[in-house]
């Protein structure tokens, strides 16, 4: 006979014998009577001896030992970081509670009631709270009526966020945030300097029908507006800095334009149509040079989906780009032939087409819905790996963010909580990613790298939404 060793290490050894402690914690309390425990005596003194774990955030499980507790947990207050923790049970010599949030300070205090003077104890060390991150609202509200309109002013004032958008920082200024809205008039201005949101411009200044990305060239020196004019040729746009972005000419002219961007090491752009699925290349040189015609640029591949809009985004190397089928439900990846300055042929890294659903996973085995705009984070935890970034993106139908590894592993980051509210998976709640949190019909996104801080354009809930460590 043999036998299978399975190696555990510590963290993990530790989480299974506290799991089964409050287990039996639990277990116990059920099936004992109360009279055989010992209930509170307040010729005694209550003490606390020790706790376990050590260190935890937000609604981490928390087992507190000393003694004279009582077993009444109606008459128990535990408060960590002077914040009030949930008591789940007590048994004389221990007592099972939640860490609260924002317990920053880690005290731990147990306060029996009794009559009219209550008994404190604290804990001689201190829980090491560790911060977690939460979804929270920048700015932006909406009414019972909806009828709250598009108005400028300080984030606690402003209101509209109510189309689809994607949304970019500047690079040459982390403190100001574009929000470029699809179907409406707007280009907003977030700017965290002086708290404020203001109209950057509006369609009408480029004489624009849909504006559906945005983009800026290698130096910041100029944006990039892809607008869909349906049939005509207006494609994409660009407006210089020097001019307050207040200057777009066409830079190239094509129909059913709904994405461009800028490689990140050579500066070429690229655009699209989703009339066939076209995928082109313009080399930005010539516009620099002043000699650039609006239709030099070269088709390098089309999609496998005629008519169904795409959004690239490049990888922060160069060495690839995810193209994001919005209506198809899925996304590809095509490598840049560093040879040839140009993007291969792309095959799907994630989804399947025209299947949509909410299912985590690897490759096609995914399930997405309707996915939108996504942005490359650095993952600290990758350092020293080929590709050290994870795919973060919003889900419009799935009212939530996912998150896509290099190797093509997908999981939900934020949304689609609160199952003890009720049984939607859309909303507006904030709080823990996914417990708590809920967006409804998401689609831009963008981060901050100097506040590791996400900012998402929740649609249908009128706000801009941030995800970041609890402050």
């Amino acid at each position: 006979m043999t036998y299978n060793l399975i190696k555990i290490s510590g963290k993990h050894m530790l989480y299974a014998l506290f799991t089964i402690l409050v287990l039996c914690f639990v277990g116990c309390k059920d099936s004992e009577d109360d009279s055989e425990v010992d209930t509170f005596d307040p010729s005694k003194p209550v003490l606390v001896s020790d706790f376990i774990p050590k260190s935890g955030g937000a609604n981490q499980r928390l087992v507190i030992y000393g003694s004279n507790f009582g077993n009444d947990p109606s008459k128990i207050h535990v408060y960590i970081g002077g914040k009030q923790a949930i008591t789940i049970g007590v048994k004389s010599e221990s007592l099972y509670c939640l860490v609260p949030e924002k317990a920053y300070s880690g005290k731990i205090e147990v306060i029996i009631d009794n009559g009219d003077q209550s008994v404190i104890a604290e804990a001689e060390s201190i829980f090491n709270y560790q911060k977690t991150m939460v979804v929270s609202t920048l700015c932006g509200y909406r009414n019972e009526r909806d009828d709250q309109g598009w108005h400028d002013g300080k984030f606690s004032e402003c209101t509209g966020f109510g189309s689809d958008a994607v949304m970019m920082f500047d690079p040459k200024n982390s403190k100001h945030l574009y929000v470029v809205y699809d179907n409406s008039d707007y280009v907003k201005l977030i700017n965290f300097e002086d708290s404020t949101v203001t109209t950057a411009f509006t369609r009408g200044m480029g004489q624009w029908n849909r504006m559906r990305s945005i983009d800026f060239t290698l130096d910041g020196e100029y944006m990039l507006i892809a607008n869909d004019a349906g049939d005509h040729d207006a494609a994409v746009s660009i407006l210089s800095r020097a001019n307050g972005f207040k200057d777009p000419q066409r830079l190239t002219e094509n129909k059913q334009c709904n994405g461009a961007s800028i490689h990140p090491i050579t500066g070429e752009m690229y655009f699209n149509s989703f009339e066939k699925g076209q995928f082109y290349r313009f080399d930005m040189n010539k516009f620099y040079s002043g000699s650039w015609n609006v239709k030099d640029y070269q088709e390098l591949f089309k999609i496998q989906d005629n008519g169904w809009e795409f959004k690239i985004v490049m990888h922060p190397s160069g060495n690839y780009a995810y193209i994001v089928v919005i209506n198809q439900h899925y996304i590809l990846r095509t490598d840049y032939n560093w040879a040839e300055k140009k993007f291969n042929q792309p095959y799907v890294i994630c989804g399947t087409a025209r299947q949509s659903g909410w299912v985590d996973g690897v490759g096609t085995s995914v399930r997405l819905a309707r996915p939108y705009q996504g942005v490359f984070v650095k993952n600290p935890d990758y350092k020293g790996k080929a590709d050290e970034y994870d795919f973060y993106f919003v889900e419009k139908d799935n009212h939530d963010i996912r998150k896509l590894t290099p190797e093509g592993k997908v999981t939900t980051f934020a949304g689609r909580g609160s199952e003890s509210l009720n049984g939607d998976k859309w909303g507006f709640v904030e709080g823990d990613l996914r417990k708590d949190a809920r967006f409804r019909d998401p689609t831009g996104i963008a981060y901050n790298e100097e506040e590791k801080a996400f900012y998402i354009n929740d649609n249908t809930n009128r706000r801009i939404r941030k995800i970041a460590l609890e402050k």
